[in-house]
C-alpha cells in the first residue's frame, strides 16, 4: 500500500483541487481525501497530478516515418507508400526494438496506456510466423518492458480495396478470411487472460479492407467476447467515394448495417461525415479518436468534433502515426480543428480536453480508468507547472491552464498500477530513451 500526496490534483470539472492524498493497493485507488492530515510516508507529488494519458490509437512503428515523409508531398496515398516500405522492413525482433522504445517515450510524456492498433501480423510472404501471434507478443512485450498498460487491437484486413486483392506488402496484414483471423485473435485472448496490463481489442482495419460479411463477423466477435471494437473511419474522402461507388453507401452506413455501432465502438478519424452520419454515431454513444496532429500532417481534413460530442460522441485522442508523441498537443488539436472550422473559439470545455486525453481515453480502449477516484487504477501523470511552456500559471488558472499550457515535455512523474516508473523526468528503467528510439529507428531503416 502506498500514499501518494498531490499538491495539487485534477478530479474532474474545471478547477483543480488542492492537496489530495491517493492510497493505492495492488495497483488500485482505495482512498482519495482532500481533507486531513497528509500521511507521514506518503510519496509527494509536487506539481499537477491528472490521470493517467490514454493514448487511444497507436502505430509504433508509424515512428521511424517522422520526418520522412514531405519530401514528395502529395496526398494520403502518397504517403502510404512511405509506410508500407517500412511496413515491409519489419520483424519480431527489430518490431520489439522499436515499439519498446517509443512506448518508453510515450511513458516519458504521462502516457499509462496505449492501444496499439496492430495490423502487420506475419511475415513479408504473407506466411504465419512458427508462433502466428509474433508480431503482437512483440508489441505486448515492449509495453511490459516499458512499463505501461497495453490494448492490442488486433485487425482485421482482407482486401486492399473495394475491389482489390491484397498485394506486395499489405499480404502481411491478411489472414484469409474474419473466421481465421477469429481464431488467431482467440489465442491472444487466453495467452493474456491472466495479465491485468494486457486487453486485447478487436479492429476491422476499415470498410473498404474488410467486406461487410466478415464485418460482421467481427463485430460479432467483439460482442460476444466483450471486447472494445475499432476502425478507422470517413479518414478521406476517397473512402466516401468509394463506399458509395461500390455499395451506395456511406461507410458509417455500412458498419451501421454490421451492427457495428454502440458504446464499445471505437471509430478513429471520422473525419469526412454527412450530417446522418453525425447523428447516427452520436445516437449509439460511440467513441470517436481524434489524430489531430495526424490528420494535420496527412491533409486528411478537419472532422467535426463538436457535432458529433453534441450528438452524444464520447471523444479521445491518439497519436496514431507519431508525428508528434503529445497528447496535451492532440487535446488542443480537437478544439483548434474545430476553430479552424467554425471560426470561432471555445468550441469545447477545458475540462472536456483534458477527459478526452484520459477518461474518454480509457472508455474508448475499454479499460478500468474513471480518473483520480477509488476502484480506478491508480495511474497518474504529474505535469510541472514550472515548465517553460506554463511559466505564469496560477492554480486559480484551472485544468485550462494546463490543456492549452502544458506539453509532454512538462510532464515530470507517472504512476502506472500504484509504481512509479517516471520521476523527476527519467525512466526508471532506461537511462537514454531518446538513443534508443534513434538506434530503434534506425535499425529498422538500414
Amino acid at each position: 500500500m502506498t500514499a501518494y500526496h498531490a499538491a495539487w490534483a485534477w478530479l474532474g470539472g474545471d478547477d483543480l483541487v488542492a492537496h489530495v492524498t491517493i492510497v493505492e493497493e495492488g495497483g488500485a485507488i482505495i482512498e482519495v481525501t482532500t481533507e486531513g492530515p497528509t500521511p507521514h510516508d506518503a510519496v509527494r507529488l509536487e506539481g499537477v497530478v491528472l490521470p493517467g494519458l490514454v493514448n487511444a490509437h497507436s502505430h509504433a512503428f508509424h515512428r521511424a516515418l517522422r520526418h520522412r515523409t514531405h519530401g514528395d508531398g502529395g496526398d494520403f496515398w502518397r504517403w502510404r507508400e512511405t509506410m508500407l516500405r517500412v511496413a515491409g522492413r519489419l520483424d519480431p525482433d527489430n518490431l520489439a526494438e522499436l515499439a519498446t522504445a517509443v512506448f518508453a517515450g510515450m511513458a516519458l510524456t504521462g502516457i499509462t496506456t496505449v492501444a496499439e492498433f496492430h495490423y502487420v501480423h506475419h511475415d513479408v510472404d504473407g506466411d504465419l510466423y512458427r508462433d502466428p501471434n509474433a508480431m503482437g507478443h512483440a508489441l505486448v512485450d515492449a509495453a511490459h518492458q516499458a512499463g505501461i498498460r497495453i490494448v492490442l487491437v488486433d485487425t482485421c484486413y482482407l482486401r486492399g480495396g473495394f475491389d482489390a486483392p491484397l498485394e506486395g506488402v499489405p499480404r502481411r496484414f491478411g489472414d484469409g478470411d474474419a473466421e481465421r483471423w477469429a481464431e488467431r485473435v482467440d489465442l491472444l485472448r487466453r495467452f493474456y487472460r491472466e495479465d491485468p496490463m494486457v486487453r486485447i481489442g478487436t479492429a476491422a482495419h476499415s470498410v473498404r479492407t474488410v467486406p461487410p460479411e466478415a464485418l460482421q463477423t467481427v463485430v460479432g466477435y467483439a460482442a460476444s467476447n466483450g471486447m472494445p471494437f475499432h476502425i478507422h473511419l470517413s479518414e478521406q474522402t476517397a473512402e466516401n467515394e468509394a463506399a458509395l461507388a461500390a455499395t451506395g453507401r456511406s461507410p458509417t452506413q455500412l458498419l451501421h448495417e454490421a451492427g457495428g455501432l454502440g458504446p464499445g465502438t471505437a471509430v478513429v478519424h471520422a473525419t469526412h461525415l454527412e450530417p446522418a452520419d453525425v447523428a447516427r454515431l452520436g445516437h449509439a454513444g460511440v467513441n470517436v479518436v481524434a489524430c489531430p496532429t495526424t490528420e494535420a500532417d496527412l491533409g486528411d481534413g478537419l472532422g467535426p468534433f463538436i457535432e458529433l460530442a453534441t450528438a452524444g460522441a464520447t471523444l479521445a485522442v491518439g497519436t496514431d502515426q507519431q508525428v508528434s508523441m503529445d497528447l496535451f498537443a492532440e487535446a488542443r488539436g480537437i478544439e483548434h480543428h474545430d476553430r479552424l472550422r467554425l471560426r470561432r473559439r471555445g468550441v469545447h470545455s477545458p475540462a472536456a480536453l483534458a477527459a478526452a486525453a484520459t477518461v474518454g481515453g480509457a472508455r474508448a480502449v475499454g479499460t478500468m480508468q474513471r480518473g483520480i477516484a477509488v476502484g480506478a487504477p491508480c495511474d497518474l501523470a504529474v505535469v510541472d507547472p514550472g515548465a517553460p511552456t506554463l511559466a505564469g500559471w496560477s492554480p486559480s488558472d484551472g485544468i485550462a491552464g494546463i490543456v492549452f499550457g502544458g506539453s509532454a515535455y512538462a510532464v515530470t512523474d507517472v504512476v502506472v498500477a500504484g509504481r512509479r516508473i517516471v520521476e523527476a523526468g527519467a525512466h526508471h528503467r532506461f537511462d537514454d530513451v531518446v538513443a534508443r528510439i534513434d538506434r530503434a529507428v534506425r535499425a529498422v531503416l538500414a
